[in-house]
């Protein structure tokens, strides 16, 4: 009888076990944490935040550590950045918490494939801004974050380890925004911020931070085509406004790190080209004989006017200023007033006035 029991009991425990695991799937814990974050969102004040965001964190966490997370969409977080490096061996897990006076808090966890042991380590970053310089320039402890969120990961080899290079965003104030580069890698599995790749003209440095107006918007972005980060060049709305970074806007001009061995080198003032889809598009001309609107089939590519060659048999590109430009009515008439030797007197504009003198003929 006693045997009996026992069985019973056993087919209980497997049957309850059985369930729990059920229900803990990642799709119903997905759809928890989902509730949890639109409460986040919905919170009044950053006390209320700082409550939601603890919940949320910590059953995300719990969530995090489970196989499935680190390929799993979690596409209900839509509030919640899942970004995973090309060689799927990284995925990062950010996002923010706006406080009342406009600054931002961030949250960061890393999952991390470890080849040796096999198995996926998760890390976390603590946005400890408050106690560092507004812009550290050295190596980072994952206690030690400046808080961002990232949205593009670029995995390049240094040595025997692989180095990502990350572009982030960071609201700053109200001031001012800002976009930043730097790189993350491991040592063993302890995350490290910042690594000696990134050269200027002046000097090497370790990360990569770009402030500007709240007013206005910077690209930065990776081309893979040209293996370059490629940005707007900021500059000051007005000269005496120089080392005020919330003053400071996109200029029109781009520049770009280029991807050199293991290190990204600063090239100023290049060209960029927007990504074509086809080799070919379709264009509407006139017919000269015919008078009508017909399509024509051209390639689809940018070229190059200093190419020789190109089309236009490799001349030398010069900007267009008013006074080389052959369309404008004004810079004609200045060309054609210091060619002129004699006046035309056929043009009504060259003709001098005749004070009240006229020629009278003689009568015979």
């Amino acid at each position: 009888m006693k045997y009996s029991v026992s069985i019973f009991f056993c087919l209980i425990i497997g049957v309850a076990t059985s369930n729990t695991t059920e229900e803990i799937s990642i799709e119903a814990k997905e759809i928890e944490l989902s509730a949890m974050l639109v409460a986040l969102r919905s919170s009044k004040n950053d006390s209320e935040k700082m409550e939601k965001n603890t919940i949320f964190k910590d059953n995300l966490k719990e969530v995090l550590q489970l196989k499935e997370a680190f390929t799993y969409s979690f596409s209900k977080l839509t509030t919640v950045g899942f970004i995973d490096s090309p060689d799927k061996q990284l995925r990062i897990v950010n996002w923010n918490v706006e406080q009342e006076d406009q600054t931002q808090r961030y949250y960061c966890f890393l999952l991390h494939v470890d080849e040796k042991k096999k198995n996926i380590e998760l890390s976390e970053l603590i946005d400890n801004s408050q106690l560092l310089p507004p812009r550290p320039d050295g190596i980072l402890e994952a206690k030690d974050w400046y808080g961002a969120l990232y949205y593009k990961i670029i995995p390049i080899e240094k040595g025997t380890k692989t180095v990502y290079t990350i572009l982030g965003w960071d609201g700053n104030n109200s001031m001012s925004s800002i976009k930043l580069i730097d790189a993350l890698y491991f040592a063993g599995n302890n995350p490290k911020l910042g690594s000696p790749i990134f050269k200027t003209k002046e000097t090497i440095l370790k990360r990569v931070f770009y402030e500007h107006s709240k007013k206005t918007t910077m690209s930065l972005k990776f081309e893979p085509e040209y293996e370059r980060i490629i940005f707007d060049h900021l500059s000051p709305e007005a000269p005496n406004l120089k080392g005020f970074y919330s003053f400071y806007v996109p200029d029109l001009s781009l520049d770009a790190f280029v991807l050199s061995g293991n290190k990204w080198v600063l090239k100023e003032d290049v060209i960029g080209i927007n990504k074509t889809t086809d080799t070919k598009t379709n264009i509407f001309v006139k017919n000269e004989r015919t008078g009508k609107i017909e399509k024509q089939e051209i390639k689809n590519k940018w070229e190059n006017p200093e190419d020789k060659g190109s089309p236009g048999g490799g001349n030398i590109h010069i900007a267009v200023t008013p006074e080389k430009d052959v369309q404008n009515p004004t810079a004609i008439k200045n060309d054609l007033n210091k060619k002129a030797t004699r006046r035309d007197r056929r043009n009504p504009e060259n003709m001098n006035a005749t004070l009240g003198r006229k020629n009278k003929r003689r009568k015979n």
